[in-house]
């Protein structure tokens, strides 16, 4: 029996049990796949909740074609969940869907299709529309990028390494070789969790991928929705998640850089970013504080410049190459 299929779903969650089920209902209406051998992994990161009930009740339920798996993952971290889905995908492709996003009723076979036509493609990213729960302040759009909002236009681009720009992993779809081949067992990112700010695994992983090769692309014909409720439009939750990600900045700026050019490399970012910060107080410096956009640029600007000084003297990059 071969157990090689075309397409896995792969869905990391953390607490979940609320918002799995819409999107499962999304999957269990996909349309165009009659044709197509795929199945579902739900990658539980050690949940608090009844995430794993609510999955056992949907698999003792579950009449569909394609199979509907459940795996846990003790250590946590979006990266762990994520490579635990690497390890028990059947797939030649991984479609990674967080638990807030739902794909309309053509994404998987429009996932697969994109893959099969594009064999130097490495991972691919969904068009990603936001779905408000309340509306966003004023402006909000400068920013709206970094919550996986992705609406780069109606046809296929393909990122190129020179620009520094990737995708988010809401909605990206991963050739699972090219995952192998090229993504190390321990990164240095890892997600945020407790005790944890940084974020971009997502970016430190494509960093790889492109690094080794393999192009990566944005195709539109691919949209999910991304659920954002309102706590993620606070100050509470914006600037540590801003925080965050200018932290963690140095990593996927350094990654595909050649060792001989990392200094001069690392110069020139950290004089960009005390350029950029001057420029941004000198515009704003009036609205602190009473801007959330501006309170969230400010934050990323600062981040970034103290970025490799956080990872080292917290040890993230000490025992890497």
């Amino acid at each position: 029996m071969n157990n090689c299929l075309e397409f896995t779903v792969a869905i990391p969650t953390y607490n979940g049990a609320n918002r799995l089920p819409k999107l499962l209902e999304c999957l269990r209406n996909q349309i165009n796949t009659e044709n197509l051998s795929w199945e579902i992994i739900v990658v539980d990161n050690n949940s608090t909740d009844n995430t794993s009930q609510v999955i056992q009740a949907y698999q003792e339920n579950w009449q569909c074609s394609y199979p509907l798996k459940y795996s846990f993952e003790e250590k946590q971290g979006a990266a762990y969940a994520r490579k635990r889905a690497v390890m028990e995908a059947k797939g030649q492709f991984i479609g990674f869907l967080d638990d807030d996003n739902y794909p309309t009723p053509t994404w998987v076979s429009a996932a697969y299709a994109f893959g099969k036509q594009h064999p130097q493609t490495g991972a691919y990213a969904s068009q990603i529309h936001p779905e408000w729960e309340v509306e966003p302040p004023e402006n909000f759009e400068r920013i709206a990028p970094f919550l996986a909002i992705t609406e780069r236009g109606s046809l296929p681009l393909l990122y190129k390494a020179h620009k520094k720009l990737l995708p988010p992993s809401a909605g990206l779809v991963v050739r699972r070789q090219a995952w192998l081949d090229s993504v190390p067992n321990q990164p240095i990112l890892t997600g945020r969790v407790v005790g944890n700010m940084l974020t971009s695994e997502d970016l430190e992983m494509l960093s790889y991928i492109q690094k080794f090769g393999w192009e990566i692309w944005y195709n539109p014909a691919m949209e999910i929705y991304h659920k954002i409720p309102r706590f993620r439009l606070t100050k509470e939750y914006l600037i540590p998640f801003f925080r965050g990600i200018g932290l963690s900045r140095h990593v996927t700026r350094m990654l595909n850089i050649r060792p001989q050019m990392k200094l001069l490399l690392y110069l020139a970012y950290m004089f960009n970013d005390l350029r950029k910060l001057i420029f941004h107080l000198i515009k704003y410096g009036w609205k602190l504080n009473n801007d959330l956009v501006i309170d969230c640029e400010m934050q990323l600007l600062l981040s970034s410049l103290v970025s490799p000084f956080y990872l080292w003297k917290y040890g993230y990059l000490k025992h890497k190459k």
